[in-house]
């Protein structure tokens, strides 16, 4: 389960490597907690371009917004869907049934490794610097002054016997994995059914790095 990462935000970056443009151009890389904006990508919903569908970059809340949510901090339990139950709970069934998939751009997540004994924050990436491209769905509601809230959630699937994943968390925990796609899947995991979506559900199986990235100390609050 991912509950921190590092988002894609150079405009350079969602082009060369998710072929999408994005307006804001190159933000600082800034660690993205539940309750965090950053980068997703959706379908536009106004059609193609050059015979191909056409893709948006916007920013979302990291953690979904359900619709009957009455409080922008119920995200605070929604930032992952397991793959099993996303079309089940109340939380992600809509969006799940209506086709809001989107794909989450990150350089790279953060998963808690116990194998000192204690937790050791450590960052998985893959190499080169390549950005990975992690499945996920997304909500919109409308906020009092109009405008559409976006949000997403990042898919997981259970991560037994994967070379990396299978360290992370509690010896004693279920190993769960974010959906990370391959590059040729981007397009048919936006564009597919809602009853063909879950070919997408499996681990992922190219090279990741992983290296220990512990948090910074927090400063000690003045007497």
């Amino acid at each position: 389960m991912c509950s921190n990462y590092r988002p894609v935000t150079s405009e350079q970056r969602l082009l060369t490597f998710f072929g999408v443009e994005y307006a804001k151009g190159d933000l600082p890389v800034i660690e993205t907690w539940p309750l965090g904006l950053a980068p997703f990508i959706r379908l536009s919903a106004e059609g193609q371009e050059g015979g191909k569908p056409a893709l948006l970059a916007d920013d979302g809340q990291f953690g979904l917004h359900p619709h009957f949510a009455t409080e922008v901090a119920y995200g605070r339990k929604t930032y992952n869907a397991r793959s099993e139950t996303v079309a089940k709970l109340a939380s992600f069934r809509r969006a799940w049934a209506r086709g809001q998939r989107c794909i989450i751009p990150a350089e790279g997540i953060f998963e808690p490794c116990y194998e000192t004994g204690k937790a050791v924050r450590w960052l998985i990436q893959q190499p080169g610097g390549v950005p990975m491209g992690i499945a996920g769905i997304y909500e919109t509601v409308p906020t009092p002054g109009g405008k559409a809230l976006f949000s997403f959630a990042m898919l997981t699937v259970n991560a037994a016997g994967h070379p990396v994943f299978q360290r992370m968390h509690k010896p004693e925990d279920e190993k769960r994995m974010v959906v990370i796609l391959r590059d040729e899947d981007y397009l048919p995991w936006l564009t597919a059914s809602v009853a063909d979506a879950p070919q997408f559900f499996r681990q992922y199986t190219g090279p990741l790095d992983a290296v220990a990235a512990p948090l910074p100390p927090r400063g000690r609050s003045a007497a």
